[in-house]
């Protein structure tokens, strides 16, 4: 556990505890889900903090092991890339936002439903049922729970940071690029929601966890003094003092007795020239696309002096 970042460390413990709370508090009658799950805003038990609450309860251990191990998997690499406060507002961000995607896909499904037993618009369709008790108190039901919206954002902003990267994807024999991979999975979570909408997963949720950590992503890359107000993550820090010690080493390299003028500039160009193209194939692809070699002369060029 030591080895695991702050935000990640700490949303493990807490989604592990809820469920037990859940777990422990159900025997005696008590639903937590019911409580802090993301009820659609029609339904009488609905509140503004389940937006918040509903990403750190579960349905049940399958539920909660898988989303704890792909944010285990894949949000360790981006905490340690983006830094705790980035990362945190991200995971928190595209969880709101894959609920209230939720919220409005549950809403056009309930108008579906009921426009059928009557001339309802879908304007007019909150109206009537706030003005129904018993149909406000029925919709109860309709609960979301679960970190799968924020998850799916982890997933997308792993493979916007490392597209090349390889990962293994059981059952597939072979590893795939993360870029596919993630393109895969919205292809897949996209069917599903038009294939199978009474399976009782949110799959629009996911999407929209996806959508909203895409367009955040964007907006950082169009906006960095936004994103540094969150301040750097240790990966960022690092190709910073990579950049920074070659630009100044650059500027500082004086000709050696050994060598002629002619010898050492053009010795210096061509050391220019690949140190820059590899600064240019992390600032692409990221920092795990580049081969061995590749990391090695990036790393003897950022230590001489």
């Amino acid at each position: 556990m030591n080895s695991i970042p702050t935000v990640i460390k700490n949303l493990l413990i807490i989604n592990v505890l809820a469920f037990l709370a859940y777990i422990v508090l159900s025997y005696r009658g008590i639903d937590l889900n019911g409580m802090f799950g993301l009820h659609i805003f029609l339904a009488s038990k609905f509140h503004l903090y389940q937006f918040v609450t509903y990403m750190f309860m579960h349905g049940g251990w399958t539920h909660l092991f898988f989303n704890m191990f792909a944010l285990w998997m894949f949000g360790c690499v981006m905490e340690r890339v983006w830094g705790p406060k980035k990362f945190l507002f991200y995971y928190i961000f595209c969880g709101i936002g894959a609920g209230l995607i939720q919220e409005i896909a549950q809403y056009f499904h309930l108008y579906q439903m009921l426009s059928g037993m009557s001339d309802m618009g879908i304007a007019t369709l909150a109206t009537t049922v706030w003005g129904d008790p018993s149909l406000s108190e029925s919709l109860n039901g309709w609960t979301t729970v679960g970190a799968s919206g924020a998850i799916y954002a982890i997933l997308l902003a792993f493979g916007m940071t490392f597209p090349e990267e390889r990962i293994f994807i059981f059952p597939l024999p072979v590893p795939i690029k993360a870029k596919w991979f993630v393109i895969g999975y919205a292809a897949l979570e996209l069917l599903m929601a038009f294939s199978s909408p009474g399976d009782n997963v949110a799959h629009v949720a996911h999407l929209g966890g996806m959508l909203f950590g895409f367009l955040l992503i964007r907006y950082w890359a169009r906006h960095p003094d936004a994103a540094g107000r969150y301040g750097r993550g240790n990966g960022e820090q690092f190709f910073e003092r990579l950049r920074n010690s070659w630009e100044r080493r650059k500027s500082q390299d004086k000709p050696v007795n050994e060598k002629t003028d002619w010898d050492y500039n053009a010795d210096k160009k061509a050391t220019e020239e690949e140190i820059d193209r590899i600064l240019d194939k992390i600032r692409k692809n990221g920092y795990a696309s580049l081969s061995k070699e590749e990391k090695q002369r990036l790393f003897d060029s950022s230590n001489k002096k």
